[in-house]
């Protein structure tokens, strides 16, 4: 659903990237919680010291699945657009801004997503699908029971329902600011009716990711915090719950062996999709591709300002082997995006630690 430039026009392109710089700056603090807690803090704000590390891997998992597009309707295809993934894996101000690296990325490397656009790609991509999922999140599992089948199937419903959301804010957009003469209401239609569609493989592609990482580390779950798993002890041939003791014994950290398995785990297999998976991605445009192509929306497209770089389009210049070509973007795309990510909430908690007192500080942490 990357917008390109030329959808949208000047002033409301302008706007939209005034709102995505204000929810940009508010992630940025709301971030500094969510990755760097202290002793006073929540059991959930604690929980962000081990998450930290994990922030920027994904980022690049996003945009690696991003680059899977799959096959939804005839001639149209679908790719994640993880906003519910990352605000569930490490919290909505942190989605907010891993998604919004992510889209950095995509416009200034990869001439994906219009430069002019970015504030309402990050607007449409980052903001509504984190802020929609997130809070829809939060109100199943308040009503489900506290299980992780639970998380897994919250994060399905969410992330089903970001999708036609995201495609609804863009269709808002484009009624204030579209640069054709195409009547609202099919845009609606059609932007909806796909993005339902691709929303539900972007549910399933989230739910299985978050099981996965619930199943190894629940802990490093955002939206999983708090969650505990009654131990079971048989009792004459029948199953019971044990005492709950986790008043009186403090939970034993998990090793940080474990969390750099998972974080190794996690880039090796973003570099696999990126650098050899993506070759058999659906060739076919996307749903919003395909609903301009098919409304006429896309008739003053404008050349995209990094059209010239040499990994636009997914290739790398001067590789003639498509495999190799594509490959190689990918995973470049992988390394340049971790690494990005990285530094970026590495920062922010760095912020966050000076801006803690020494009284403030845990040192059992």
């Amino acid at each position: 659903m990357h917008v390109p430039d030329g959808f949208i026009d000047a002033p409301t392109s302008a706007v939209a990237g005034v709102v995505a710089a204000g929810a940009v700056a508010v992630s940025l603090r709301g971030a500094r919680r969510e990755l760097g807690g202290t002793s006073r803090a929540s059991e959930a704000e604690r929980g962000g010291e081990r998450t930290a590390p994990l922030a920027g891997l994904v980022a690049a998992f996003i945009f690696a699945v991003q680059m899977l597009n799959f096959p939804v309707a005839a001639g149209t295809s679908g790719h994640l657009l993880g906003g519910a993934l990352a605000a569930i894996l490490v919290g909505p101000y942190t989605g907010v801004l891993c998604v919004s690296v992510v889209l950095l990325m995509q416009g200034i490397l990869f001439a994906d997503g219009g430069l002019t656009a970015l504030g309402v790609n990050i607007t449409d991509m980052a903001i509504v699908t984190t802020v929609v999922a997130y809070a829809l999140f939060r109100g199943l599992v308040k009503v489900l029971p506290r299980t992780r089948r639970s998380v897994t199937v919250a994060s399905f419903v969410a992330a089903l329902v970001s999708v036609p959301a995201a495609a609804l804010a863009f269709t808002f957009l484009y009624w204030i600011g579209g640069t054709t003469d195409v009547a609202i209401g099919k845009v609606a239609t059609a932007m909806i009716g796909v993005h339902v569609l691709i929303g539900i493989g972007e549910a399933a592609i989230t739910a299985l990711t978050v099981g996965a990482v619930i199943a190894v580390r629940p802990d490093l779950v955002h939206g999983a915090r708090g969650l505990r798993q009654r131990l079971k002890l048989r009792v004459d041939g029948e199953l019971v719950d044990a005492p709950d003791t986790s008043d009186s014994e403090p939970a034993v950290p998990a090793p940080a062996r474990s969390r750099r398995g998972l974080w190794i785990t996690g880039l090796v297999t973003s570099l696999v999709l990126a650098g050899f998976v993506s070759f058999y991605a659906s060739a076919d445009p996307d749903g919003l591709e395909k609903v301009a192509a098919d409304q006429g929306i896309d008739r003053k497209t404008e050349e995209h300002a990094s059209a010239d770089s040499p990994l636009a389009d997914y290739g790398v210049e001067d590789i003639t082997d498509a495999r190799l070509s594509g490959g190689l973007a990918g995973v470049i795309g992988v390394g340049v995006t971790v690494v990005a990510g990285s530094a970026v909430f590495w920062a922010v908690r760095r912020r966050r630690t000076d801006d803690t007192s020494p009284a403030d500080t845990d040192v059992s942490a």
